[in-house]
């Protein structure tokens, strides 16, 4: 880490046994980059009214990465960015839709479902990206929509076991007038984590009966993600919850 040495002058201040609090902006000429000293405690003992040169080390480098600029929209910094609104019918295309917004730069942000006054019943979602990022192509997607519980629990550990990590889910009205839930995954392509998900997902008609199946879930270490609200071709009107708990890869 390469390290930097700036003066401050103090002018006209009688200076007394005392903790004076600075700061200090440095431009660092090595990577054009201004470096910021936040309360720097200057401790200085002097009984009489002259001019004090205070000796200030600045440390500045890429190893720290504290204030530095993120790429990813869903940190919350308030940068110009870019939002796109996916809106069909069909959830095949929702899932064909969001990856190709994925290669342009873009990251899920929210997903909902619901009826909208010229589409009807439609699974909408928000993506997003920072204005200056670029086309950087990071994530993918896949998008489950089952009115099966029991598929819904295989599909959801097999994209878990390909490394996808769960990011929300909703209800899906069908042609048919039945119910699906929607369950989106994401994965990170630059990630190499050194865990996987076990997902477990509960669904039934008694808010009792999903109390008791939730503490047991938890009580075993898993974490709630996500609830919705669905009638399933098997259960009728469902609560459905799924829960996952991280487990560490055998290989790493």
């Amino acid at each position: 880490m390469s390290r930097l040495v700036c003066y401050v002058m103090l002018w006209g201040l009688l200076i007394t046994p005392t903790r004076i609090e600075a700061m200090v902006i440095v431009q660092a000429e090595e990577n054009d980059a201004t470096d910021v000293v936040d309360s720097a405690a200057i401790n200085e003992d002097a009984d009489e009214q002259t001019d004090t040169e205070v000796e200030i080390e600045v440390s500045y480098g890429k190893e720290e990465t504290s204030g530095a600029l993120s790429y990813d929209c869903l940190n919350g910094e308030s940068r110009p960015r870019d939002l796109r609104l996916l809106a069909t019918n069909k959830t095949s295309t929702m899932e064909r839709e969001m990856n190709e917004a994925a290669d342009a730069g873009y990251r899920l942000q929210d997903v909902m479902g619901g009826e909208t006054a010229f589409g009807g019943s439609e699974v909408a979602a928000v993506m997003c990206k920072l204005k200056d990022a670029g086309d950087l192509s990071r994530y993918q997607y896949k998008l489950l929509a089952t009115n099966k519980t029991s598929t819904m629990q295989k599909e959801l550990q097999e994209a878990g076991d390909a490394g996808y990590e769960y990011r929300g889910q909703t209800v899906f009205s069908t042609a048919f007038g039945s119910q699906e839930v929607v369950v989106i995954l994401e994965r990170d392509q630059d990630a190499t984590p050194d865990y996987s998900y076990e997902y477990k997902l509960l669904a039934t008609r008694k808010t009792s009966t999903m109390q008791k199946e939730l503490q047991e879930a938890g009580d075993a270490g898993y974490e709630f993600v996500g609830l919705t609200v669905a009638s399933t071709s098997f259960g009728g009107a469902e609560v459905v919850a799924i829960l996952r708990r991280q487990l560490q890869n055998e290989n790493q």
